[in-house]
């Protein structure tokens, strides 16, 4: 886990500005331990743990006040995830396009470097804030609700994360959405559920994406699914391609119905 690596101290962007650093440049990292510091090198494997459990665990605080805010004002938020290069950016671009406004949306986007992808987000219509982690390699709590706190997001609409690609750590880190939503491309193997089944077990919904090559290749669609439900029984799994338009209206369909709920669910607090 991340803790172990340090990945990501002091090194994260949301919109362009840096969250506060926590160590200083060219000083060796450093992790609190009973009231004294610790190199990691020097840290037992009980307490890297220890760490583990008290990251997530703070994580996890942040999360639940993300959640209550979204829920507060019916905000329907997806994690989406996946290996780098699985179609997650160009499948958001094909969704805001095809619900055209309804429901208003905006997008939080996680990348290592550069704001190429919040650039396309934006371009299609959609305000986008850009959430560079460096050498991090995943979003997390804290910097979604920074982020959400600068999109001044309206009531009843859709929020969506892309986060990094990556299928190891995103798996353990809440954002305080409602659901994560693994991208799975036809282009990648049949056993990334079996290699990655942590992610596949926090994910409620798979997009099979890139559904058009599959008469190219010879990946096999329904073995994939069933490594997929091997690993989270209840995962419900969509057939998609953001270029054939396949799967996009039930994906739509999905969407649209979550924000319903979200809403009602507002609704009735109030």
């Amino acid at each position: 886990m991340c803790v172990t690596c340090g990945c990501g101290i002091g090194q994260t962007l949301i919109g362009g500005y840096a969250l506060r650093q926590q160590r200083k440049p060219g000083e060796p990292m450093r992790f609190r331990l009973h009231e004294k510091d610790a190199l990691v090198s020097d840290v037992s494997a009980s307490r890297i743990v220890k760490l583990e459990q008290d990251l997530l665990a703070k994580n996890n605080v942040y999360a639940d006040t993300n959640r209550r805010y979204l829920s507060a004002h019916g905000i329907f938020a997806l994690n989406l995830v996946s290996s780098p290069g699985s179609g997650k950016t160009t499948l958001l671009v094909k969704t805001i396009a095809a619900l055209n406004g309804t429901p208003p949306l905006a997008v939080i986007e996680g990348d290592q470097q550069t704001e190429n992808d919040a650039a396309r987000i934006r371009a299609a219509g959609a305000p986008a804030i850009q959430i560079n982690t460096g050498k991090g390699c995943h979003l997390d709590a804290r910097m979604v609700g920074q982020a959400v706190q600068q999109l001044n997001l309206q009531d009843d609409s859709l929020l969506l994360i892309e986060n990094v690609g990556n299928l190891v750590c995103p798996a353990s880190f809440d954002l305080g959405e409602a659901h994560k939503v693994v991208i799975l491309s036809v282009t990648e193997g049949e056993d990334k559920p079996l290699k990655y089944p942590d992610m596949f077990r926090a994910a409620d919904m798979m997009l099979l994406n890139k559904c058009d090559l599959l008469p190219h290749l010879t990946f096999d669609a329904d073995l994939a699914v069933e490594y997929a439900h091997r690993i989270n029984p209840k995962l419900q799994v969509i057939h998609i391609s953001a270029t054939s338009g396949d799967g996009m209206p039930e994906w739509l369909a999905w969407i649209r119905e979550g924000c319903r709920n979200a809403a009602a669910a507002k609704a009735s607090l109030g």
